[in-house]
């Protein structure tokens, strides 16, 4: 696993955008979301430029205190947080059947963590689809260092008009990245294009479940940061997701909120009322560490101006993930498989 030391951190902040345009181009995405007062219509049509403006500002934060793979998972008693995220990465590739040779395609595959991980598991051919260009370079540097990049590529690309032909992949499959999407069914309709019929799609959702009540105002802000430290349009529930999925024109094989039977609980990496040494980052003294070293960073010059600003709106982010898990309104693994019909052969 890769972590990046403080110095990858701070030069790594704001990714493709210039180090002078990092404070200005923080100020933009805060103004998108409805925590500083944005409107849903402008964060789903302007969600290209938001969702790249968050990678850029944020990768080197997820990779320097999460490792290549920026996702949750639930998580067995004495098992590791990174033994749980490859866990997770097997679960999907079992789940789809994967097949040595077979060719798959990874829809919001960040930095390729888990592309690397599914693609040695399961001998497969990986392609990561993507639209920034900061986590697509970063990813390829860690595929050659790995020796996949003869095996496994990535394509920039946007994943509500993808640049594959139709009947391309064997499987596709996506971890927590299409609840970046404006519209779900548009999403999963090009999903379902590009996909070969009677092969299937498994994807882990962020998703609010059946608990959350939009006219509690506690619920409405959790909900908000979650939106605001995760750069997403909308975050839609677990029957919104299913049914626009049926609407592509998937059939659902089966489906379940993961993080129901998880024995530790999946946020407790970022509850800072828990202390581990293996995921020191993620803790409270961790994070103050991390704050103040942020901090230093960019008064001396070596981060630019903003990065503390993108370390307070991921702190906040990780406030709305506990608080919407304790209540029991927020899931960030609400698994489905989907089959395109046999007979569908476009």
């Amino acid at each position: 696993m890769s972590k990046q030391g403080a110095f990858d951190l701070a030069f790594g902040v704001g990714g493709r955008i210039g180090k002078d345009e990092v404070l200005s181009a923080v100020d933009k995405y805060e103004k998108y979301h409805g925590y500083y007062g944005g409107e849903e219509d402008e964060r789903k049509n302007n969600y290209t430029d938001m969702v790249n403006k968050y990678y850029d500002l944020c990768t080197s934060f997820y990779e320097y205190g999460w490792g290549e793979s920026f996702h949750f998972a639930p998580r067995w008693k004495g098992e590791s947080l990174q033994e749980s995220i490859k866990r997770h990465e097997h679960f999907l590739a079992l789940q789809l059947g994967l097949k040595p040779g077979q060719k798959v395609l990874d829809v919001g595959c960040g930095i390729g963590g888990p592309l690397r991980e599914i693609a040695r598991f399961s001998s497969t051919s990986v392609t990561g689809l993507n639209n920034n260009e900061y986590q697509i370079s970063r990813g390829q540097v860690l595929n050659r260092k790995v020796g996949l990049d003869q095996t496994c590529n990535f394509v920039k690309g946007d994943f509500m008009k993808m640049p594959f032909p139709d009947n391309s992949f064997d499987a596709v499959y996506a971890i927590e990245a299409t609840c970046h999407a404006p519209d779900p069914v548009g999403c999963y309709r090009e999903i379902y294009r590009v996909l070969k019929p009677g092969q299937c799609f498994a994807v882990y959702e962020w998703c609010m479940t059946d608990a959350y009540n939009p006219n509690n105002e506690e619920q409405k802000r959790i909900k908000e940061e979650i939106e605001l430290g995760n750069g997403l349009p909308e975050i839609r529930s677990t029957q919104q997701c299913l049914e626009a999925a049926r609407k592509a024109g998937f059939e659902v094989v089966w489906d379940k909120d993961l993080a129901e039977d998880s024995p530790v609980s999946w946020y407790m990496p970022l509850d800072t009322s828990h202390f581990s040494l293996s995921s020191f980052r993620l803790t409270a003294v961790g994070r103050l560490f991390t704050r103040n070293l942020v901090s230093a960073l960019e008064y001396v010059g070596v981060a630019p101006k903003g990065s503390q600003r993108v370390q307070a709106f991921l702190e906040k982010a990780a406030e709305g993930l506990v608080g919407g898990a304790k209540k029991g309104i927020f899931t960030p693994m609400y698994f489905f498989l989907v089959r395109k019909p046999i007979s569908d052969s476009q």
